[in-house]
C-alpha cells in the first residue's frame, strides 16, 4: 500500500518539480502559471478540472481551476446548479442545503505587482491533491475550492518580465536598488492600466467581465481576494475594519471572526506578524471583498507585506529580511486554513447563504420597495439596463405610473413625472441587497475612516432622473423589458440624429471614423411638430460620400439609436440646415499624454475610453517629452491627471499656448488643471476662506497621537457627490440638462473664469451624498468645475472633476465626449 500511495504522489507534479526550482526563489512568467495548473489537472483529472473562461487584452489567458474528491468532480455541474437554486436565480426544483459542499473560491494576483499570491496559488493546488496530505482530503470532502491563480496575468507579466531584467545573479535586498523601484506604468493595472481590483461591480473592462460572469454563475459561498500592502507591513486578514455597510448580515460578519481566529493560530505558532480590524473597510461595493458579500458569500481582503519593492528580498524598517519564500508560505497558509474552516462550517454557510437571498426575496430590510427610472429616450437607459443585466437584477416597466417617491435630482418626496420612456425595479427579487447597495441615495456610514469612495447611486452615476419610493409597485415584463427594433431609413436629403447620451457620441465617433460628414444644431428648432434639442446631429446628402444614407444607417443600427428623415433644410422654428449656428464637426486627431508626470490611471482612463468605448484613434505621446513633441498634425492635446514636470518650463507654456491660439485644443483634466492654474492661463484656484477672527487657537496644535489617523478627516473627501448647475447652452453640455453630478475627491474649487466659459459650476448648496470632511464642506461652493477659455482660434477645456472616473461614472462620459468633437467647432 505504501508503494502505491508513493507512486501516486509521483504522478502529481509539485511545483518545484514542475518548474524546475523551489517556489519563492524566482518569479514564475504567467504561462508556465497556467501551465502548471494543467498539468496537475492531467496528472488527476479526477480531482481537478481547469476552464479557460476568456482572455485579456493582450490574449494571455483566464483559467480557474476546480478542486474536489473524485466524487464531487463527477457532480460539478450540480453543485454549480444547486448554488443557483439556493440563490432564487434557478427554480426548476427545491434546494439541497445539506447534502453538497459549499464552494470556496480563491482569487489571486488581481495587482500584477502583488505577485507572491500567483505563486502560492501553485502551492496550495498541489497541497489539495497531494495524495501524502490526509487533511486537505478530509477538508474537501465538505469543500469544493476554486483557484484563479492569476486574475491580472498582464500586469503580473508587465512586472515579473520587468523585475527579471533588472535582478542579477543574486538578487539585492537594499531597498533603494533598482529592482525595486518599479517604472511607471508598474504592473498594478491591466493593460489600459486600471485597478481591477475596484472593478468588480461596474465590469468596465474585458477581465472583468469575464470573471464576473463566471463568477455569478457559481455564486459561491466564500470568496477571498489575496493582495499585498507594503513592505514593512505584517499580515492582515479578516475580520474587516469598519464601516461595514449594513446589507451585510451578523453571520457575514461572525464567520469573519471565525477565518480570524483560525489564521491566527497557524500565525501565532510560527512567530508570524498580523494585524485584523484595521484599514480594509467592507463599503465600496466593487472590491473582491464587498461584491462578493453584496452576494450572499463571505467575502475577504488578505493583504501580504510585499508588493512591487518586495522582490526576492527586502530589508524592512526593523532590520529583518523579508523574502518571497516568506510571502508565499503566509498565502498559502491562509489560503489551506480558509478551506478548513469553510469545511466544518459547510452546512451553515448553505443554509446562511440560501437565507441572504431569501431575505432579498422578500424584501426584507428594504427601506425603499421599487426604483424607478425615466429618460426622453431609450438610449440614456441602455448603460443602466446593461449593469442590471450583469448584476442579474430583474426590471421591467410600470402600468400604473401614478405614485410619490423620492427625486434623486431634487432630493425631496414627489409625484413621478414620466420623460417619455421608464424602467422600475422591484426590490422583490434575489438580488435585493445588491439592488439596495447600488441604488441607495445616501450610504449609511458607520464610520468616517473609509478606504475608497463613499457615494455611488446609479440615477447620479448615469446621470438619469429616478425615484425611490417606500411603496411596491407592481412591475410588469421582467425579465427584462425590451426597446422598440430600428428601423432603417432613407431620405434624399438627410437624417437627423438625437445627442443625449453617450450612444450618440458612439454613433457620432464611428460616422466620422468612416469619413462621414456631421454637422450639428446650436440652437433648438422644431421639424414636422417634433422638437429637437441643442446638439442634434445632422447629416446631410451634400457633400457627403455617395454611401452617406447606409453607412449612417448600419452605424445607427449598431449604436440601436433611431435617427429620422428629412427632406428639407427648411425647419418649422429654429435655425436652418444652412444657418451659421449649424456647427460643422471637423474629425479631429486627437492625442493624450501619458508616461511619467502622468497618472497612469488617469492616462489609462483616457486611452481606454477612445480604444474601447469610442473606437476612435487616439495617440499617445510622452509628458516628459512634451517640449520636444510636434504639435502641428494634432488638433486635440489632452492632458491627464498628472503633476506634470514639464510645465514648470516657461517655453513648454509658451509652446502650448501658441499651439491653442493657431487653432489647437486642450482638455486639461483633474491634476492638469491645478497645474495649469499655477501658470498664467486664466484659471485660478480659490484662496481659503480667511478665519474668523484675528487671535489664533494656541491650542489648536494640541493633538492626541492615538487620534492621528482621525485627526485628517475634517479635511477629507474620499470620494462624494456634488450637483453641478450646467449651462447647457454651451456645446460642452450639450446632451444634458441644467444639472449634471459629479464625483468630487478632490476639495480645490476654481475660480470663474473672467475670459471664458463657466460651463459646470458649484453654488452654496451643492453636496448631495457621501462623506465631506466637516471643515472642507462649507468651502466646496461658488466656484468652477467644467470651463471653456478661447485663446486665439483655439480653446481650452477644463475638467477639474473626472468624467470618466473608472469608466463607471457613465453620466460623464458624454461631457467629455462634448469636449473632444464639439467644443470649438
Amino acid at each position: 500500500m505504501a508503494v502505491a500511495v508513493s507512486a501516486a504522489a509521483q504522478q502529481v507534479p509539485s511545483p518545484e518539480q514542475f518548474l524546475g526550482y523551489p517556489l519563492g526563489s524566482r518569479f514564475t512568467p504567467h504561462y508556465q502559471v497556467v501551465n502548471y495548473c494543467k498539468a496537475v489537472a492531467a496528472a488527476r483529472p479526477d480531482m481537478v478540472k481547469t476552464e479557460k473562461y476568456g482572455e485579456t487584452y493582450e490574449h494571455r489567458e483566464l483559467m480557474v481551476a476546480y478542486v474536489g474528491l473524485p466524487a464531487q468532480l463527477q457532480q460539478l455541474e450540480e453543485i454549480r446548479l444547486n448554488n443557483l437554486r439556493m440563490a432564487g436565480r434557478l427554480k426548476d426544483k427545491a434546494a439541497d442545503t445539506t447534502g453538497l459542499p459549499a464552494v470556496v473560491w480563491l482569487s489571486y494576483n488581481v495587482h500584477g505587482n502583488e505577485p507572491s499570491s500567483s505563486e502560492a496559488a501553485m502551492q496550495t493546488l498541489y497541497a489539495l491533491v497531494n495524495p501524502d496530505n490526509k487533511q486537505t482530503k478530509q477538508w474537501l470532502e465538505h469543500t469544493l475550492v476554486v483557484i484563479d491563480p492569476c486574475l491580472n496575468p498582464d500586469g503580473r507579466d508587465r512586472y515579473v518580465n520587468w523585475f527579471n531584467s533588472m535582478v542579477g545573479k543574486r538578487y539585492n535586498a537594499n531597498p533603494e536598488a533598482r529592482e525595486h523601484d518599479e517604472p511607471w506604468p508598474g504592473g498594478r493595472s491591466n493593460h489600459y492600466n486600471f485597478d481591477l481590483n475596484r472593478d468588480w461591480a461596474w465590469q468596465t473592462q474585458q477581465e472583468s467581465q469575464y470573471r464576473v460572469t463566471l463568477y455569478n454563475r457559481w455564486l459561491p459561498q466564500v470568496h477571498v481576494d489575496f493582495h499585498e500592502q507594503g513592505y514593512n507591513d505584517p499580515y492582515y486578514f479578516a475580520p474587516a475594519a469598519e464601516p461595514f455597510h449594513e446589507a451585510i448580515t451578523p453571520w457575514q460578519r461572525d464567520f469573519q471572526v471565525l477565518i480570524g481566529r483560525n489564521n491566527a493560530s497557524y500565525f501565532d505558532r510560527e512567530g508570524w506578524l498580523y494585524f485584523t480590524h484595521e484599514r480594509f473597510d467592507l463599503f465600496y461595493p466593487s472590491y473582491g471583498d464587498t461584491y462578493p458579500m453584496y452576494n450572499g458569500s463571505i467575502g475577504m481582503t488578505f493583504e501580504q507585506g510585499g508588493h512591487s519593492r518586495g522582490g526576492l528580498a527586502v530589508v524592512k524598517r526593523d532590520g529583518d529580511t523579508l523574502t518571497l519564500t516568506d510571502r508565499v508560505a503566509h498565502h498559502y497558509t491562509t489560503g489551506l486554513s480558509t478551506i478548513e474552516v469553510s469545511a466544518g462550517q459547510h452546512k451553515k454557510l448553505l443554509s446562511e447563504f440560501k437565507r441572504f437571498f431569501d431575505n432579498g426575496n422578500a424584501g426584507k430590510n428594504a427601506v425603499y420597495k421599487t426604483y424607478v427610472l425615466t429618460a426622453n429616450t431609450p438610449g440614456q437607459l441602455a448603460g443602466v439596463k446593461k449593469l442590471l443585466q450583469l448584476h442579474g437584477i430583474q426590471y421591467g416597466v410600470l402600468n400604473n405610473k401614478t405614485f410619490r417617491g423620492w427625486n434623486y435630482f431634487t432630493g425631496k418626496d414627489e409625484s413621478f413625472k414620466d420623460e417619455g420612456v421608464h424602467l422600475a425595479i422591484s426590490a422583490y427579487q434575489p438580488q435585493g441587497n445588491m439592488l439596495k447597495v447600488l441604488f441607495e441615495p445616501v450610504s449609511a456610514l458607520s464610520d468616517s475612516v473609509t478606504y475608497d469612495i463613499t457615494a455611488w447611486s446609479i440615477p447620479y452615476v448615469y446621470n438619469v432622473k429616478g425615484y425611490a419610493v417606500k411603496e411596491r409597485l407592481a412591475v410588469e415584463n421582467t425579465p427584462p423589458a425590451t426597446d422598440t427594433a430600428f428601423k432603417p431609413v432613407n431620405s434624399a436629403y438627410g437624417l437627423l440624429i438625437p445627442y443625449n447620451s453617450l450612444t450618440g457620441a458612439k454613433v457620432l465617433a464611428s460616422l466620422l471614423s468612416n469619413k462621414v460628414k456631421v454637422r450639428f444644431s446650436r440652437l433648438p428648432f422644431s421639424f414636422k411638430g417634433r422638437e429637437y434639442a441643442r446638439g442634434t446631429l445632422i447629416v446631410l446628402k451634400g457633400g457627403n460620400i455617395p454611401e452617406w444614407n447606409t453607412v449612417t444607417n448600419n452605424v445607427c443600427r449598431r449604436f440601436n439609436l433611431q435617427p429620422e428623415a428629412v427632406e428639407t433644410g427648411f425647419v418649422d422654428k429654429g435655425a436652418d440646415f444652412g444657418s451659421s449656428d449649424i456647427g460643422f464637426i471637423h474629425a479631429p486627431k486627437v492625442a493624450v499624454l501619458t508616461g511619467e508626470q502622468t497618472s497612469s490611471l488617469g492616462a489609462g482612463e483616457v486611452w481606454g475610453f477612445f480604444d474601447q468605448v469610442l473606437d476612435y484613434p487616439v495617440t499617445l505621446l510622452n509628458a516628459a517629452d512634451l517640449a520636444d513633441i510636434n504639435l502641428k498634425h494634432i488638433d486635440v492635446l489632452i492632458l491627464p491627471d498628472g503633476y506634470y514636470r514639464a510645465l514648470n518650463d516657461k517655453e513648454v507654456n509658451n509652446k502650448l499656448k501658441t499651439f491653442v491660439r493657431e487653432g489647437g485644443k486642450i482638455i486639461a483634466m483633474e491634476g492638469a488643471v491645478s497645474k495649469l492654474a499655477d501658470g498664467e492661463w486664466g484659471i485660478k484656484s480659490k484662496e481659503e476662506e480667511e478665519k474668523e477672527g484675528d487671535k489664533k487657537d494656541d491650542y489648536a496644535n494640541l493633538r492626541k497621537f492615538s487620534n492621528r489617523e482621525r485627526d485628517w478627516m475634517p479635511n477629507a473627501i474620499p470620494g462624494a457627490i456634488f450637483k453641478v448647475e450646467m449651462d447647457d447652452t454651451h456645446p460642452l453640455a450639450y446632451g444634458y440638462g441644467s444639472d449634471y453630478y459629479t464625483l468630487k475627491q478632490d476639495p480645490t474649487v476654481y475660480n470663474f473664469l473672467k475670459d471664458g466659459w463657466n460651463v459646470g459650476v458649484l453654488k452654496k448648496e451643492s453636496y448631495v451624498s457621501g462623506f465631506v470632511g466637516s471643515k472642507l464642506k462649507p468651502k466646496i461652493k461658488d466656484g468652477l468645475v467644467f470651463g471653456v477659455q478661447d485663446m486665439g482660434r483655439g480653446s481650452v477645456v477644463y475638467l477639474a472633476d473626472d468624467p470618466l472616473f473608472r469608466h463607471f461614472w457613465e453620466g460623464g462620459k458624454l461631457l467629455f465626449s462634448n469636449a473632444v468633437f464639439l467644443v470649438g467647432q
